[in-house]
């Protein structure tokens, strides 16, 4: 009964026992690390810090449904990230003997950086055909983590696609299970873009149906970040023109989505400038330290009311 008490007072530390588990497993907490015998390891909220690739690496975790992207690692055999692998493998080794290692995949630990550097290692010594089904919370003493492994001034700049395709060598047909995983992840895709303008990064636009939306991962801390973005909102410059409204933002893996709806009869390349121009915009906000105004004051909580946490 101690045991069940203590998962019942887990929001002393914060972390409501019926929300989803800040290690990302897509578990309730009170079934994941907060289970009797579950992971107890301590949970890194903000995985990739000190990475370059930082918000990259948020965007591709969360919602960009199919890419990839070489990573920079330091030494060995190279390795090539993917959002999602054949049946939400964490790692594989595809036919041609390329080793892939999964970011969209479940876990019980509290440190997805680790669980990274775990799936790395793993395919820099795999052979062909080998797939790793899971990485688990056992990392024995002093585990690497991805900042140990890649260059950490290195950008990353992913490629996205359509589909799944990219999951078999070229002119190999897929079967059985794969074939199934394949045909499933493909008819979940939305289609999605990444901006690319000077000043813009990890910022995506994705087609949802009835409308559009700009997903922009900042690397700002928070509470610069909001306050900036009220001096904005107060003029009426939290928007990237015509046919676009701030929507609100979610918190991931320690920093900031900010989210913005639009008009979806826009192509992807017509938000280009004027995300540019809003990154500006933000910037020269961020730089201020003038003390708020009432009316900014004002936005700021606004702003606070439309914010969410996903991890």
């Amino acid at each position: 009964m101690a045991k069940r008490t203590a998962v019942k007072d887990a929001p002393k530390d914060g972390i409501n026992p019926k929300q989803p588990c800040p290690c990302g497993s897509g578990k309730r907490y009170k079934a994941c690390h907060g289970a009797p015998g579950g992971a107890t390891d301590v949970i890194v909220s903000r995985p990739f810090e000190g990475l370059a690739a930082e918000c990259e690496l948020i965007a591709l975790r969360e919602f960009v449904p199919s890419a990839i992207v070489k990573l920079p690692v330091k030494d060995g055999r190279e390795v090539t990230l993917a959002t999602v692998l054949p049946m939400a493998a964490a790692g594989l080794i595809r036919g041609d003997d390329v080793p892939f290692v999964g970011l969209q995949v479940q876990t019980r630990s509290g440190d997805i950086s680790r669980d990274l550097a775990r799936a790395l290692q793993w395919a820099q010594q795999a052979k062909t055909g080998d797939v790793l089904p899971v990485v688990g919370p056992d990392a024995g003493e002093n585990p690497a983590r991805l900042q140990d492994l890649l260059d950490t001034d290195a950008d990353i700049t992913p490629v996205l696609h359509t589909d799944f395709v990219w999951w078999m060598p070229e002119g190999t047909e897929p079967t059985g299970e794969v074939a199934l995983s394949l045909e499933r992840a493909n008819a979940a895709i939305l289609p999605t873009e990444r901006l690319d303008a000077p000043g813009v990064k990890a910022a995506y636009w994705v087609d949802a149906g009835d409308k559009a939306h700009l997903r922009w991962v900042r690397p700002e801390p928070e509470e610069k970040l909001v306050p900036a973005m009220a001096r904005l909102a107060a003029r009426g410059e939290l928007d990237l023109g015509e046919g676009s409204r701030y929507a609100g933002s979610f918190r991931a893996h320690g920093l900031l989505v900010p989210v913005w709806d639009l008009d979806r009869e826009m192509h992807a390349r017509e938000w280009a400038d004027p995300a540019e121009a809003l990154g500006k915009r933000l910037l020269e906000a961020l730089a201020s330290d003038e003390p708020l105004s009432d009316a900014e004051r004002r936005a700021r909580d606004g702003l606070r009311g439309r914010q969410i946490t996903l991890r």
